[in-house]
């Protein structure tokens, strides 16, 4: 009776710390995840690589900003791809990288910064997991430009 009880006192104990590392090791397997998924857009980015940013995107996600007259800018995946077509496979000098990853089950927040030569862009990338991959699903940015 004394060792089934301490058997049981043990699993009580244990359980807490078995099933917090299994929830940390899906926690960070997923981050990887959606890491890799930014990788395929920072990619496309520097290397003006549309495939890459295909790889990154859902196919009908939008991309919004604030204009230069202060109005409500969207894209199309397309619209903006096509920006993409004269410098195609030309790398860009520049410092892409992410900044902070936030993930809530199968829904992921991004934040990437770029900076160049003369501007800083500041992007927040909406991520949804379906179909068991992350793809973007909604992009939002700001650009900074530096003062000469």
């Amino acid at each position: 009776m004394r060792r089934t009880f301490m058997r049981v006192m043990c699993l009580l104990v244990l359980a807490p710390t078995v099933l917090a590392s299994g929830s940390a090791a899906k926690k960070d397997s997923e981050e990887a995840a959606v890491r890799q998924t930014v990788q395929h857009y920072l990619y496309g980015l520097k290397h003006n690589d549309v495939e890459s940013l295909k790889k990154a995107f859902y196919p009908e996600a939008k991309l919004f900003f604030v204009n230069k007259d202060n109005h409500l800018g969207q894209l199309t995946q397309e619209q903006w791809y096509a920006g993409f077509v004269a410098s195609a496979g030309q790398e860009e000098k520049g410092d892409l990288r992410i900044t902070a990853v936030d993930i809530t089950g199968n829904a992921a927040s991004v934040k990437v910064e770029e900076f160049y030569e003369n501007s800083k862009y500041t992007d927040y990338l909406s991520l949804l997991k379906f179909n068991g991959a992350w793809k973007i699903v909604n992009k939002i940015y700001v650009v900074e430009r530096k003062k000469r």
